[in-house]
């Protein structure tokens, strides 16, 4: 595609995406919640990280994988959990595992997705499946267990659902998800034909009109007529809930939006083998701490127990040197694949793939690391401020 061709960066991506998605669908990828404090406080705090440059080292041979739970990964980042790509692109989960899967990095699936666990089951690669713990929490577990059945690797259990989000920009378009026919949005779909064809006709015509097809077929809708039910989070959700799924799941437990030293060690005692440091890219609440902030006293405290992942504004290739040195062992992607995908599907996100990784491979041999397990906090300019 000669818009791809034209891309150079994870900005250049996230101009394309602007350009060819409605406003209201564009904004929802790509803002945060209320002021925006916390998105781009997760930018501003990795900006603040200097680095040190080391030169006169044999990079002959190199290495940029790393081993995640036993298996080996080609780069130490994977594709997040993001609801709705399909409308971004027709079955944009789909395009998502499947660059996942060439690259050879895990691919982490989303309750609200609009491709099915099974469909991506058929995909190949590393799977792995992110719940949000619902009020029917049947519904829950039954995902759970089809994700068990299909032999996803991992689960990732969300728990900053809290009390919704703030999100005014979503109502101002008159934007969500099941969406709700209104005229600024149709006005708005009307100024973008290329997505109208492209996206939502072309879905409609092949695998039918993007939703949310892992809930029960009640829940199953892309347009809500103003009485349809929506499946709601489960606000009673404590750490014994992470037990019950810790002694249901039998493979890897990941507890995904731990922000502090205190959750992460419940999570661990609690059954977790792993915890992802997340604000939900700044779309939760908007005072939280950025996630690079908060990575260091989460690896002082679960980093010998428990694998420590990080999410939430990374760019560059450099971003994820960053996160790994303070001792992260992964990070996962969202907006920089989500603005890849709706670039150019499948392609689009590869691209975005391979532009991080170019970056990390470049920043790796300025530092003088020629392994990921060289990357230490050596590396930071002194003193480190995050």
């Amino acid at each position: 595609m000669a818009a791809l061709d034209r891309c150079y960066n994870i900005h250049d991506l996230r101009a394309v995406a602007k350009k060819r998605l409605p406003r209201g669908i564009f904004e929802f990828v790509d803002r945060g919640t209320e002021e925006g404090v916390a998105l781009a406080e997760n930018r501003a705090a990795f900006d603040r990280l200097r680095l040190l440059t080391r030169f006169m080292v044999d990079l002959s041979k190199r290495d940029m994988g790393t081993t995640i739970f036993g298996q080996r990964s080609a780069l130490p980042f994977a594709i997040g959990p993001t609801g709705g790509v399909g409308l971004l692109w027709p079955q944009g989960e789909l395009a998502l595992a499947r660059a996942a899967a060439a690259v050879g990095i895990p691919f982490a699936l989303a309750t609200g997705s609009t491709t099915s666990i099974e469909t991506i089951a058929r995909a190949g690669g590393r799977l792995w499946f992110q719940l949000y713990m619902l009020d029917e929490v049947d519904i829950s577990y039954d995902m759970v267990a089809r994700a068990r059945d299909l032999n996803y690797e991992a689960l990732i259990v969300t728990i900053d659902s809290g009390l919704g989000r703030v999100r005014e920009h979503n109502e101002r378009n008159g934007y969500d998800f099941p969406f709700r026919p209104n005229m600024r949005a149709f006005t708005d779909m009307m100024l973008h034909p290329g997505w109208l064809i492209g996206v939502l006709l072309r879905s409609a015509l092949t695998t039918g009109a993007p939703k949310t097809v892992n809930y029960p077929a009640k829940y199953q809708r892309l347009i809500d007529w103003g009485n349809a039910p929506r499946p709601r989070r489960y606000t009673a959700m404590t750490w014994k809930d992470i037990a019950k799924l810790r002694a249901f799941w039998p493979r890897k437990l990941l507890v995904k939006a731990t922000l502090s030293a205190t959750d992460a060690r419940l999570a661990v005692e609690h059954g977790a083998d792993g915890v992802i440091v997340s604000n939900h890219g700044g779309r939760a609440m908007d005072s939280a701490l950025s996630t690079i902030e908060a990575l260091p006293e989460i690896v002082a405290a679960v980093g010998d127990r428990a694998t420590v992942m990080l999410d939430g504004g990374v760019r560059r290739g450099s971003d994820v040197a960053k996160a790994l040195a303070i001792g992260a062992k992964m990070v996962l992607l969202g907006r920089a694949t989500l603005y890849g995908v709706a670039a150019g599907g499948q392609p689009g996100a590869e691209k975005a793939l391979g532009i991080l990784a170019s970056e990390f491979e470049k920043t790796m041999g300025y530092l003088g690391c020629r392994t990921v397990d060289e990357l230490d906090r050596e590396i930071f300019a002194r003193p480190m401020k995050v």
